[in-house]
């Protein structure tokens, strides 16, 4: 535990804080990874992930399988993978320029974000980005790249849930013909006692996987972001 501590204070000495009691530079440190959590979910392609994923299994009527943590993991790991190359210009320069100490932190934390960014606005619609930029009673701005920070992000956010929901809404439609399909069965044949998710629930597993539903919904969430 010294060890580390000894580490984040040589860290942070040539950074932006490096003017800080090293108690405080450890206090902000922590506050920071307090706020990882919530960067991750809204600043990357996470939101979008586990909301389809999600709608998969509501789509498929199974419930709890795949148990959240299942989810949760592979939705970390396709963020990681359809990051990656965003992941890769932040390590190349910031994070590497940084450790290397020929970058200070506030230039670090600056090169990071424009890579950031950059991802965001590609992911973010004109009208959301519009939205909030009159809501914010921001000029029109000359370039995308000069959008602030505080109205990219919350456009980046909706327009995130409106892909996933669009997404979702294409993945239920083949599953809620099934539905209707067993629904009508049995009320022809008289059994309207039987719950129809009964029967529907195992063809709606044996349709996903005849089509190799989660290959389907890999490719299609990754080519997404492209």
């Amino acid at each position: 535990m010294d060890e580390s501590i000894h580490l984040l204070e040589q860290a942070t000495e040539s950074g932006a804080f490096g003017d800080l009691a090293p108690p405080l530079q450890i206090a902000l440190f922590l506050g920071g990874m307090v706020l990882l959590s919530g960067a991750l979910v809204t600043l990357t392609s996470f939101t979008r992930i586990i909301i389809v994923l999600s709608f998969v299994r509501r789509a498929t009527s199974t419930q709890e399988i795949p148990p959240n943590p299942v989810l949760i993991g592979l939705s970390l790991f396709l963020t990681m993978f359809t990051m990656g190359p965003t992941f890769e210009r932040i390590h190349q320069y910031a994070i590497a320029p940084y450790l290397a100490g020929s970058i200070d932190g506030a230039t670090a934390m600056e090169n990071g974000s424009v890579e950031l960014r950059a991802f965001m606005l590609r992911q973010t619609r004109k009208q959301d980005l519009a939205l909030f930029l009159n809501l914010a009673k921001v000029g029109p701005v000359e370039r995308p790249e000069d959008t602030p920070t505080r109205v990219l992000v919350p456009a980046f956010v909706i327009s995130e849930l409106k892909t996933a929901f669009i997404m979702g809404f294409c993945i239920y439609i083949p599953f809620l013909l099934i539905d209707l399909v067993i629904s009508t069965v049995l009320m022809s044949v008289g059994m309207m006692m039987m719950p129809p998710v009964v029967i529907s629930t195992p063809l709606k597993i044996l349709l996903f996987v005849l089509v190799d539903g989660w290959h389907l919904i890999a490719r299609s969430l990754s080519l997404s972001f492209h």
